[in-house]
């Protein structure tokens, strides 16, 4: 099963709202065949690791980190192909909350006389696919907010200077994130200020969707996002946009979505979640500045939090990272699930789930 998650993550950034999957068959305390869910709308990873078996698959022992399906969507159900190969047995990391397999796909294997066994490395096989778990259960992309800040909580000098905060090491890693997440989110403060491509350049991986939040639509036409080779993936949310503003942008084949505001005069950070799940994006990482982390963390419509944080010191007329939460109490303060501090390069990075 530990093979299966390897194989599974080699998935990452490609499978958008289908989930990473890695399967593995045993026969005879060998290896004969192994697979993973390679990309969105091909071959499951059950299919792959049949079509790679070095002998027949009658009698072996099947590990996959997620149920098998049971039923037709862009590939025919796995159930079909696994019954046919006559396993003796499959291993099932954890079930899947799709609710047309939930429990379904297990049942079909067991009515066909194969043994089938839950629960194995779960914890482990959950969170692989925290994405995947958050869209079909949420029907929203899983949301990670990340900052990069300094011990004294500042993410840019008073000028709005702030290149670079984090080590190499960390911006390396972010990148790294950036080819695994379907789209980064950022605020028209942070386009205006920074001009970022907010493409994956430190690394090799494929550039995600890039989200901007932008009320009054001011984003320059100089933009590297409407200027460089990735415009046609560049998404403004803005709210009753001036129709020729509009159609200038749209000219450089950026797709711009109109959606309400709150009581504040802030975008609808609800109902932008909502048009990304129909776009099919299932993964949306946060990168500023200050007034988006503070929407996101303040309405708690994110999933996880990731922190970095630079052994540096600005002061009290830096940026803040984070803005006015509403929180009077320490007892009114959030407390956050699988926590952990890992050390990247001469920074602390701070990694949370939320419990919501």
């Amino acid at each position: 099963m530990k093979r299966a998650l390897e194989l599974a993550q080699k998935g990452s950034g490609k499978t958008k709202t289908n989930p990473l999957v890695g399967c593995v068959i045993v026969k005879n305390d060998k290896i004969i065949g192994e697979g993973f869910h390679e990309e969105f709308g091909e071959a499951h990873a059950e299919i792959n690791a049949l079509k790679s078996c070095k002998e027949p698959p009658e009698g072996s022992t099947i590990f996959v980190t997620l149920e098998p399906c049971c039923h037709f969507g862009k590939t025919p159900p796995c159930t079909e192909a696994l019954i046919k190969a006559k396993p003796a047995k499959i291993i099932v990391g954890t079930l899947d909350p799709n609710p047309l397999v939930y429990g379904k796909g297990v049942k079909e294997l067991r009515k066909n006389g194969i043994e089938v066994e839950i629960g194995l490395l779960e914890r482990e096989c959950l969170k692989i696919n925290l994405p995947f778990f958050t869209f079909i259960r949420k029907k929203r992309p899983f949301v990670v907010v990340k900052i990069a800040q300094t011990l004294d909580g500042k993410i840019a000098t008073k000028s709005g200077h702030s290149k670079w905060i984090t080590s190499e090491e960390s911006r390396i890693l972010v990148h790294k994130m950036r080819a695994e997440y379907d789209a980064i989110l950022v605020g028209i403060g942070t386009v205006l200020e920074d001009d970022p491509a907010l493409t994956v350049r430190l690394v090799k991986g494929r550039n995600p969707k890039r989200i901007v939040l932008d009320t009054n639509l001011r984003i320059r036409l100089d933009s590297h996002i409407l200027s460089d080779t990735s415009t046609n993936q560049t998404i403004i949310f803005t709210h009753a946009p001036n129709p020729e503003r509009l159609k200038q942008i749209q000219s450089f084949g950026a797709t711009v979505i109109e959606v309400g505001i709150n009581s504040s005069g802030q975008l609808n950070l609800s109902e932008i979640l909502d048009e990304c799940a129909k776009l099919g994006i299932c993964s949306i990482l946060v990168e500023g500045g200050a007034k988006v982390f503070q929407s996101f963390l303040a309405s708690k419509l994110f999933d996880k939090i990731m922190i970095f944080i630079a052994p540096k010191l600005v002061g009290d007329d830096g940026v803040s990272a984070v803005g006015n939460l509403g929180i009077e109490k320490i007892t009114d303060t959030w407390d956050f699930k699988e926590k952990a501090f890992k050390n990247i390069g001469t920074d602390i990075l701070f990694e949370g789930l939320i419990e919501n």
